[in-house]
């Protein structure tokens, strides 16, 4: 009954429910179709913001002050009509009142969702069309390389291992973080001098024509593509459509400046003869060897003919010999001296929430929560596999925006769970935990197996879970929006 009252509480309280409906549409980047199937799927308002908080931002502001602009008006029209029904014959006028009261939170809900999709008709589309003409007439008269960076997986990795080779030698820009859309792009470019040698550009993809639309804007030299795998099929629909964008970049880049990660089994069928390819074997012209990994990091070789080059990466995992790799002969092909690609391999080191370990009560914990699909599940059950522990333990909430493919993939997922051997599996329930302990009955898993209800309590308390000797891999963090 506390629930049912708390719901209801949250519900009708007109500053709580606005702010949770401005936080939706803001954690959903004020998207419509994504803010409208998540408020269909909640039960319970009290429990929308676990994760984040509403961030004041000028938009979130604006949004929120109209809702509640909206929401007192409905209610005051509502207590008119109750109130005007008590000295009239009509009683229709007093339930058209009451009406009004008891929806007024379902109908700005949904007004929200129409001034989104109004929103970014009106104001959004032409803006960003705007941003992307200033962005392209920046980064087409830079004199310098602009490398182009895509793929569905790796590509901030790519760009971050990219960077940190090249500048031993180069005058090298990139885009901050992983951030690659037009707006954030258009920033990016404001800032270059025209004196950089190279310029880093990672292109995003959310849906159909994303990279067909960067790469009009970039007109790139050189292309760099990391990894096709199941993303955003929520708006892709399938594999090829994501892959067909991807590859578009070959319209602007000439067939012998397109590399692309051959260990990428879905990339297979886009890859054309002239294209130069990378894996954990060979790369542009070097064979790659004795490649080891570790907690520790990851070393390998690179021999042609008579000559052996050693590198040591602070970075974890065996896929990441063939990034690695290609960095180091890209640099060599770009003028650096064997000195410099060296030193800047050795400056390597994992990025934040990808492969990160850590040391926690005395266990090793992997943090690659910030992975998000089936090819970065793979590796970090391939390396947990390899890894010795008195204890291993796996963590995943599963993957997000798999489309229709969802049940197969997370059958997949747990499968590949099964084979790293884990003693303990834990899994956020949600709606793809059933599927995943699919893939694991398919494989006769014998460890344990927890269904944890509340992951932050969970990650919050992770120390009360492990012990000396253990290692730990968490793969993957949903956001509010995912259920």
């Amino acid at each position: 009954m506390n629930r049912v009252l708390r719901n209801l509480y949250n519900f009708y309280a007109p500053l709580r429910i606005s702010r949770s409906l401005t936080y939706m549409a803001q954690a959903t980047e004020y998207q419509s179709f994504p803010f409208l199937r998540w408020l269909w799927q909640i039960q319970d308002f009290s429990a929308v913001m676990q994760r984040r908080s509403l961030e004041p931002t000028r938009a979130a502001r604006l949004l929120r002050l109209g809702l509640l602009s909206g929401m007192f008006s409905q209610i005051i029209l509502a207590f008119s009509l109750i109130y005007v029904s008590q000295n009239t014959p009509y009683d229709e006028i007093r339930w058209y009142g009451l009406a009004l009261l008891v929806s007024y939170p379902i109908v700005w809900a949904h007004m929200l969702a129409l001034f989104l999709a109004l929103g970014r008709i009106i104001i959004t589309e032409p803006r960003e069309n705007r941003q992307a003409i200033q962005a392209a007439e920046l980064f087409q008269k830079h004199p310098g390389n602009r490398i182009a960076i895509a793929g569905s997986y790796g590509k901030t990795s790519m760009k971050e291992l990219l960077q940190t080779v090249l500048s031993e030698g180069l005058a090298v820009a990139a885009t901050p973080a992983n951030m690659n859309v037009v707006s954030s792009h258009l920033l990016f470019a404001q800032t270059l001098t025209g004196k950089e040698d190279v310029v880093l550009v990672e292109f995003g993809e959310g849906k159909p024509g994303d990279v067909a639309q960067f790469s009009a804007m970039v007109r790139p030299t050189q292309a760099v593509i990391t990894g096709l795998a199941p993303a955003h099929l929520d708006q892709y629909k399938t594999l090829q459509a994501a892959g067909k964008d991807i590859f578009s970049l070959s319209r602007y880049v000439s067939p012998d400046n397109m590399y692309v990660n051959a260990e990428s089994d879905a990339m297979l069928g886009f890859i054309k003869p002239k294209y130069q390819t990378y894996s954990r074997s060979n790369v542009l012209g070097w064979r790659v060897d004795k490649a080891r990994t570790g907690l520790d990091g990851t070393s390998f070789e690179l021999v042609k003919e008579k000559k052996h080059l050693k590198f040591h990466s602070g970075l974890v995992g065996l896929h990441q010999v063939g990034p690695l790799a290609f960095a180091a002969a890209f640099g060599l092909t770009c003028g650096l001296s064997e000195k410099e690609v060296k030193t800047g391999v050795g400056k390597t080191t994992p990025f934040e929430h990808r492969m990160q370990p850590y040391k926690l009560s005395g266990a090793w914990v992997i943090d690659d929560t910030y992975n998000g699909n089936l090819e970065g599940i793979r590796a970090g059950t391939e390396l947990l596999a390899g890894l010795k522990a008195k204890r291993k333990m796996y963590i995943t909430p599963g993957l997000v925006d798999q489309g229709k493919e969802t049940a197969d993939i997370h059958r997949q997922v747990g499968r590949l769970i099964a084979a790293a051997q884990p003693d303990v599996v834990v899994l956020m329930r949600n709606s793809v935990t059933a599927d995943i302990q699919a893939g694991l009955d398919d494989t006769d898993y014998k460890g344990e197996l927890l269904v944890q209800d509340n992951p932050l309590e969970f990650y919050t308390n992770l120390s009360n879970f492990v012990a000396t000797g253990d290692v730990v891999l968490m793969q993957n963090d949903w956001t509010d929006n995912y259920h």
